[in-house]
């Protein structure tokens, strides 16, 4: 495995759907909780150092309105989700320097600023956490793949609703698309 060196300048951590009706669900093979206290490591760290934290969530219209909705086998179910279920997770805290993302489908870029943003601030490389492993995360890191970004996924920062689905991203996708590190690892390679 070769040395990790990030630099703050050109360095930016995405934690995708770390929100209040995320976390709440039982995700696996790491809690939520220890998904959001490795994951505000993350966050200070990036802070400290002057690099960038986005963070992204997923919202609708309090109807559904504006929810995606396609023709599948086990299609989501959107309904009318409770208040407050799409605000961030107060844990990981908040810099005026932090972006905010609000996206309405799995991916952060597909119909958000999001590459606008990163590609403005001279961002190269994105360090990708968050909840669910195989749907935001992935589907983030397909289209970060797509559009040329460096990407390094803190693995200790991410968690699914089971083990499995966890383990083939981790297994499988992951390592076609960038490299795979402990938040420890990351934080190291911030200097």
């Amino acid at each position: 495995m070769a040395r990790l060196v990030l630099d703050p300048s050109s360095t930016a951590l995405v934690l995708i759907d770390l929100q209040r009706g995320v976390v709440s669900r039982d995700m696996a093979p790491l809690s939520a909780d220890e998904v959001i206290s490795n994951s505000v490591r993350l966050a200070d760290a990036f802070r400290e150092r002057g690099a960038k934290v986005v963070l992204v969530r997923v919202s609708y219209a309090s109807d559904g309105s504006d929810a995606l909705r396609v023709e599948a086998e086990d299609a989501p179910r959107i309904g009318n989700p409770p208040e407050g279920w799409d605000e961030i997770d107060p844990r990981l805290g908040s810099a005026s320097s932090d972006i905010v993302v609000t996206k309405r489908q799995w991916g952060a870029f597909y119909g958000t600023e999001l590459d606008l943003l990163l590609r403005r601030g001279g961002i190269e490389r994105i360090v990708l956490g968050g909840i669910a492993t195989n749907f935001g995360v992935e589907s983030t890191a397909r289209d970060a793949y797509e559009r040329g970004y460096h990407q390094v996924f803190a693995s200790d920062a991410m968690a699914a609703l089971s083990a499995e689905d966890h383990e083939f991203a981790l297994r499988r996708i992951f390592p076609r698309i960038g490299l795979i590190r402990t938040s420890g690892e990351i934080i190291e390679a911030l200097g």
